[in-house]
């Protein structure tokens, strides 16, 4: 069987997306599925996992070839608000795009139940939930760069850490009122940091955030924030999954979310500690709770062993089942 992995704008694409896109190809190594990232469609199925305009081109003409087309539908209209500038402008006018285009595919693959949820409002294509799933790999050694990386941005044990594009839709606005009221922990963000590419109130936001709020920008080595880190406070308001939460439970790294329907599969106060009532004040509480280091390694502890489910292993058997029945 071989694969037509396409990754239309993949030069320019970032964060969870690649970071999906890279972890499928390992997964296809570990099954040793023969692909390529080429659209070619003498391949048995064409798999894309951006649905951009070349991606629908080749898609249309696997269709009428006969070539059965996977896609992922890591982007939706609800997520893309509040992202990027424009973003929140285009939002309305991308949903019937993708609806046209998600309907291309014998088969969508989405990243999480709630997404799932969302693409059966867009299109009857059947949909398979499959995880992003997560690398434990890329996190090997990761403690070993404890003191670098907190001596590098200043930090002290405990710091409140984020990881991901810095974005108004991630819960910007709560991370940085969390730092401004809690001026005895550190905050660190660590993540791409353009601002030319972000809204007024994006920026703003960054540039009056508190003394002890730190935004890293691009970081050589992702493990050392999960070095750097020891709460991973993740009060974003909408995610199709969320790899960077996947990998902070599997670094052992106690988890604060806001309760989202993305994150209905956690327990709360088991493997993670959800907020679900508006504002700060939720947030501030289970930070202040989880300055107990006896209880961040309790949390921290039954993260990394939920995290377990999504190994890259365990992700991959679904792909294998996936592309033989798609292949029949």
């Amino acid at each position: 069987m071989a694969i037509s992995h396409y990754f239309e704008f993949g030069d320019h694409v970032t964060g969870g997306i690649r970071q999906s896109v890279s972890q499928q190809r390992k997964m296809f190594d570990l099954l040793g599925v023969e692909y390529t990232t080429e659209p070619d469609l003498s391949a048995d199925i064409f798999h894309c996992n951006v649905m951009g305009p070349r991606s629908v081109w080749y898609a249309r003409r696997a269709n009428a070839n006969g070539v059965p087309v996977v896609a992922h539908t890591h982007v939706t209209a609800e997520d893309f608000g509040d992202s990027f500038r424009f973003t929140n402008a285009l939002a309305k006018p991308l949903k019937p795009y993708l609806e046209r285009a998600y309907s291309l595919a014998d088969q969508l693959v989405c990243p999480s139940e709630y997404n799932q949820q969302l693409l059966e409002r867009y299109t009857e294509t059947p949909t398979r939930v499959i995880s992003n799933g997560v690398d434990r790999e890329k996190l090997d050694g990761f403690e070993s760069l404890e003191s670098e990386y907190r001596e590098r941005y200043d930090l002290e044990s405990p710091t409140v850490f984020l990881v991901g594009h810095v974005i108004k839709r991630k819960g910007l606005e709560t991370f940085v009122e969390l730092a401004r009221r809690m001026p005895e922990l550190d905050f660190a963000w660590f993540g791409h940091l353009d601002l030319s590419l972000k809204g007024r109130e994006t920026t703003r936001l960054i540039e009056e955030s508190p003394d002890n709020c730190t935004f890293t920008g691009f970081v050589d080595d992702i493990r050392g924030a999960f070095a750097a880190g020891d709460i991973f406070c993740f009060p974003t308001h909408e995610e199709n999954e969320g790899i960077a939460l996947l990998e902070a439970m599997a670094a052992g790294k106690p988890v604060v979310v806001r309760d989202i329907e993305t994150f209905a599969w956690l327990e709360d106060g088991d493997d993670s500690i959800k907020i679900s009532e508006p504002g700060v004040d939720g947030f501030e509480r289970a930070l202040e709770r989880l300055e107990d280091p006896e209880l961040r390694q309790q949390l921290g502890e039954q993260a990394k062993k939920r995290s377990e489910e999504f190994s890259l292993d365990a992700v991959a058997a679904e792909y294998e089942q996936l592309y033989r029945e798609v292949a029949r």
